[in-house]
């Protein structure tokens, strides 16, 4: 996707709701990921058409894989890396994906 002379990457992330996408500029290393991640924590999943299941496969099979170094902006709360979240987060330390 472009947006003036930025471009970004769009990646097809569900889970929180079910057409839910991220946007991702590579060359700044950052993404924008809604209510997907947060610091310490992920987007609610009790709401209609949402999917836990779901969520946490956007999580450990789209947005990880882009780099522990990757800062992300969520759709509200502080902003924190890949990394940092591998490290901390419970839910995605979530030992049935091989990280806890």
């Amino acid at each position: 996707m472009t947006i003036g002379a930025e471009e970004l990457d769009v990646y097809f992330c569900p889970g929180h709701s079910p057409g839910h996408v991220i946007f991702v500029h590579q060359a700044q290393r950052v993404a924008w990921v809604g209510d997907v991640i947060f610091q310490g924590s992920v987007g609610r999943t009790d709401l209609p058409m949402c999917s836990h299941q779901d969520l946490m496969d956007s999580i450990h099979k789209t947005l990880l894989p882009l780099g522990d170094d990757l800062t992300f902006i969520p759709g509200h709360g502080p902003v924190s890396t890949l990394g940092q979240e591998k490290r901390s987060n419970p839910f995605v330390m979530d030992p049935g994906y091989g990280l806890g």
